[in-house]
């Protein structure tokens, strides 16, 4: 296993897989010592490779999950994003093409980044688990702790400005709390790192595979971009 993926993982057991029960959500690393801060001007390059580390220990990492899969499905979109995208896992689309988010989710989702004057390109869209659970399932504690040392290692490596979950999953492995999305949604919240020395601002919204079974609530997800992108106006 990867060192970084291992100290992480390890802070994460100790912690007590029941922090998933916590009524609010809760900082991780309050109070731990920051260490190998990322260098401020790593480039694209820079990023690439430790990005293709990541993908390497996918690859080898064994997961259950792995055996009835198609494809590994890592990230899509800009490594130098000012913004990342985190859903919960691939569908079948996801899963025959090994990218993100480009079944009708996707597509809802790309009218959704649209609607603010983002496109694909321009943010960095990944998933908390990145094999598809069989059925479409949604995915276990088990699974979300398993995959989110290699979700961590993305979010220290692209560093974003801003952090938007998309659905439970996400909320719940970046969060690290069960309330209900609706009670996590339309206000601001705060992700921290070992190997940041900033936190970064994270909202939570609606997934888009949510938002075309009940349409209604699309109205709270375009208050949840609205608020997106007036942050992005204050962000060089």
């Amino acid at each position: 296993m990867n060192q970084s993926n291992k100290k992480n993982l390890e802070f994460i057991v100790n912690s007590g897989v029941n922090y998933f029960l916590q009524d609010s959500p809760r900082n991780w690393f309050e109070n731990k010592k920051k260490s190998e801060l990322p260098d401020p001007n790593i480039n694209a390059g820079d990023k690439k490779m430790k990005i293709d580390d990541v993908i390497k220990d996918l690859k080898d990492h064994k997961s259950n999950l792995k055996k009835t899969a198609k494809n590994l499905v890592v990230y899509y979109g800009n490594l130098n994003a000012k913004v990342m995208l985190i859903g919960e896992a691939p569908g079948r689309d996801e899963d025959e093409q090994g990218i993100p988010f480009v079944g009708r989710a996707g597509q809802l989702l790309n009218k959704m980044l649209l609607a603010i004057n983002l496109q694909r390109e321009d943010v960095y869209i990944t998933n908390v688990v990145n094999w598809r659970p069989p059925d479409n399932r949604t995915p276990n504690d088990e699974e979300i702790l398993e995959f989110l040392p290699f979700l961590q290692r993305q979010i220290d490596i692209i560093k974003p400005k801003f952090i938007f979950l998309l659905g439970g999953v996400a909320a719940k492995a970046i969060l690290s709390t069960p309330l209900a999305l609706g009670k996590l949604r339309g206000k601001w919240h705060e992700y921290k790192s070992l190997n940041l020395d900033e936190s970064i601002p994270t909202i939570a919204s609606y997934h888009p595979a949510f938002l075309l079974r009940s349409p209604q609530y699309k109205k709270h997800s375009w208050e949840d971009l609205q608020m997106l992108q007036e942050k992005l106006k204050n962000v060089s």
